[in-house]
């Protein structure tokens, strides 16, 4: 008897827990221990795969956070995407480590890897309806495993982005905000993979390019100056701080021109464009399967005869305006169309298939002047803003925020 009951939460680990209880789960759990229970399991379902493949995803957000949080980088650190999201503040933060800004882009590429291949097993033909409450979600910002306060996903991200809808209030009071319930499907599994390409791209341009050497270089000679005499006021920011990780607008400049300015990794920026070709590909595969759905049911990304579950449906003719977007970023990653360049006319442009698969230090004086683009500049079809402006048009000047929606 004692031998079974120690067995017991073994067991209990390992038993599948019901599509329609997951969300609870995370809730109660975390993605860490939901991902390990899935990751565990010896067969899993086509709900349990998606559950797996999107909390993979979560958990790269997730992780992200806590390298910010742990390098103390929560706030002023809007420079990169993954940076931009406010996070609760460290109290202590690590000494500061320059290798610390490229590792965040590291974790968080290598989890948006396994979750795009988690999400890559599941067949053409899976079907299977996985519910979340949005309000379950919630992120380990300070990996203690405890649902703390600014940990929600309405804390970061906002609850109005996520369809939050306000009580009534009868006493005068600011009424709570309760999050919508979503039913993922198949489609989103390939929206999601989308999602996954298209931040591993940009991981990988910030490894290609990585700034430890320039913020070493930058925060060392800052360091020297400082201990020659005090520093003048920031222009910008205001206030002079000791701690690396506030430096300073000219530092932050000098950091951002010497990154670029350095010989990119070859195979990351490849690696780069690979993953924006994939999400041109996933998108597509998206619409294919969204299109065919005759059901109604608490919908992510509806189509035009659904509703969204978070309030933001979607105007007649969005999937052919949006694909024709995604056609002409395709056209540009393999140099079919060539962007504008400010000093020459058409039919001159810049491949940018030859930016990513032959890849140089970028001189932004040489790129003002030509003599950096010279490499990349020939004559072709250069790209116009017909298809960015019809979408535009569509979505009533609210591109950026449809754009994030969609990928």
């Amino acid at each position: 008897m004692r031998r079974i009951l120690a067995a017991l939460p073994v067991f209990l680990f390992c038993l599948p827990a019901h599509a329609e209880n997951v969300s609870a789960e995370i809730g109660q759990k975390g993605l860490a221990q939901v991902e390990a229970r899935l990751t565990a399991l010896p067969s899993r379902t086509e709900a349990e795969t998606f559950t797996l493949g999107g909390v993979q995803f979560l958990r790269a957000i997730e992780i992200s956070f806590q390298d910010r949080w742990s390098a103390g980088l929560t706030d002023r650190s809007a420079i990169l995407p993954l940076l931009r999201m406010p996070l609760p503040p460290n109290p202590a933060p690590h000494p500061f480590d320059p290798a610390s800004v490229a590792g965040i882009f590291i974790h968080t590429g290598d989890k948006l890897t396994e979750s795009k291949a988690t999400l890559a097993t599941l067949p053409e033909t899976a079907d299977f309806g996985v519910e979340i409450a949005l309000a379950d979600l919630w992120f380990d910002v300070n990996a203690n495993g405890t649902r703390d306060a600014g940990e929600n996903i309405a804390d970061i991200i906002g609850a109005a982005a996520l369809g939050g809808v306000a009580e009534p209030s009868t006493d005068g009071t600011i009424p709570p905000l309760t999050l919508p319930t979503v039913r993922f499907d198949i489609a989103d599994a390939s929206w999601l993979a989308a999602y996954a390409d298209m931040l591993n791209g940009f991981c990988d341009m910030v490894r290609a390019y990585d700034p430890t050497e320039p913020l070493t270089r930058i925060i060392t000679t800052r360091d020297k100056m400082l201990a020659l005499g005090p520093a003048y006021p920031d222009v910008i920011f205001g206030s002079i701080s000791n701690d690396p990780r506030d430096l300073d607008s000219f530092d932050l400049i000098a950091v951002v021109l010497a990154t670029l300015n350095q010989q990119p990794d070859k195979a990351r920026m490849a690696s780069a464009r690979d993953h924006l070709l994939a999400t041109v590909a996933e998108n597509r595969v998206f619409w294919d399967r969204v299109a065919k759905e005759t059901d109604d049911a608490q919908e992510w990304l509806p189509n035009e005869h659904q509703h969204s579950a978070i309030g933001i449906d979607l105007p007649p003719g969005t999937q052919a305006a949006w694909l024709a977007v995604l056609a002409d970023m395709e056209d540009v990653l393999n140099g079919k169309k060539l962007v504008p360049f400010w000093r020459v006319g058409p039919p001159a442009g810049i491949n940018m298939a030859k930016v990513f698969v032959d890849p140089a230090p970028i001189d932004v004086a040489g790129w003002i002047q030509g003599w950096a683009a010279l490499p990349y500049l020939e004559k072709g079809t250069l790209i116009d803003t017909a298809s960015t402006d019809a979408f535009d048009q569509l979505v009533n000047g609210q591109s950026m925020l449809f754009s994030l929606y969609l990928n």
